[in-house]
């Protein structure tokens, strides 16, 4: 009796733990640069950090924007201030914002910002 509860507790174990694999290599993580925020429409444009090639992101009202203060939803408000950003970067005379996009399908679920010390600085003012 003990040998079959044991390989069940097993077989559980192992497939819980396969799922939970699985279900975040599903998942699809882009590297690269925001260079624009399409409010109205609810899309982000990144440039591949190795390809240069331009990816077109939608978000939606779960999407997670994640910067070094926290983590909030990305509704309009967020997408505002998001876009306000990357106009900042632009004008200094940068690309746009260094960003990771965890998406699926291209439909973000949480966007990254990734700030040098030097550019958290210059946007936390």
């Amino acid at each position: 009796m003990k040998n079959r509860r044991g390989f069940l507790l097993t077989c559980v174990t192992g497939f819980v733990a396969m799922v939970l694999v699985v279900g975040t290599v599903i998942a699809d993580e882009l590297l690269g640069v925001l260079t624009k925020v399409d409010v109205e429409g609810k899309k982000l444009t990144v440039v591949e950090k190795d390809t240069d090639k331009e990816v077109v992101i939608k978000t939606t009202e779960e999407t997670e924007w994640v910067t070094k203060r926290g983590e909030r939803k990305l509704d309009t408000e967020a997408l505002e201030k998001l876009d306000g950003l990357v106009k900042k970067f632009q004008d200094a005379g940068k690309k746009g914002v260094n960003v990771k996009v965890t998406h699926e399908k291209h439909v973000a679920s949480k966007i990254e910002v990734k700030f040098g010390k030097k550019k958290a600085a210059a946007a936390e003012r």
